[in-house]
């Protein structure tokens, strides 16, 4: 595993101008050219650095108070971004979240490679659960399936009112994000354009945005 992880190449985090370091999937990892049944893992979402993530950890990096002394939850972290940018930021703890094992190994990897002590990482399935009193919980690309975005909401609210969480969420404005049924109670806090070539990679979503969930907000 860590013979796979440490051939992918190490890179700027320069999609959104980043400036944080992560490892990703490039045509000098030894497996990006093989057959799919030779990857010895499951399918390496964690590999990809995904828009709302982008957008996530670009808000965080340019609002360094939002996580500044604050314990924060990367819930689905895949190459952990997000996590690191709340941590470059002086988060006063970090718990990385990913069912998938080797996303967690991958993002302990990049908060090495950006000079950091790697996090507390969880890989059990968090949503239903009580997480524990987190100041706040950042979501990137995640609300990319209706029924996942049901069990979102629902866990997110009692987060929020149990323990009073801020959420975070990063999203380019995929279908399933626009139509959530949640959608009024979403207050959108900024928006960034994507490079051409994260473009091209995601269909032509143009733009990636971050959004705070505010149950204050009527739900229409």
């Amino acid at each position: 595993m860590l013979k796979v992880l440490s051939a992918l190449r190490l890179s700027y985090l320069n999609s959104l101008k980043l400036t944080a370091r992560r490892s990703n999937f490039s045509t000098e990892c030894l497996f990006w050219f093989e057959r799919p049944e030779f990857w010895p893992f499951e399918d390496p979402y964690w590999a990809i650095y995904w828009p709302g993530g982008q957008a996530l950890s670009r808000y965080l990096l340019d609002n360094p108070g939002v996580s500044l002394g604050k314990s924060v939850l990367d819930l689905g972290c895949g190459c952990g971004a997000s996590a690191i940018a709340a941590k470059l930021c002086g988060a006063n703890r970090v718990v990385a979240n990913d069912i998938d094992s080797v996303a967690t190994l991958a993002t302990c990897m990049n908060f090495k490679l950006n000079g950091l002590e790697s996090p507390v990482c969880v890989t059990d399935d968090m949503i239903g659960s009580d997480p524990g009193n987190f100041d706040l919980i950042l979501l990137g690309d995640m609300f990319y399936d209706e029924a996942l975005s049901y069990n979102l909401h629902t866990w997110l609210e009692d987060c929020i009112k149990t323990h009073k969480s801020q959420v975070l969420i990063g999203d380019p404005g995929r279908a399933q994000f626009e139509e959530l049924a949640f959608q009024s109670r979403l207050k959108k806090l900024a928006q960034f354009e994507l490079p051409k070539p994260v473009r091209e990679e995601n269909y032509g979503l143009n733009c990636s945005s971050v959004w705070c969930y505010d149950l204050e907000l009527t739900l229409k």
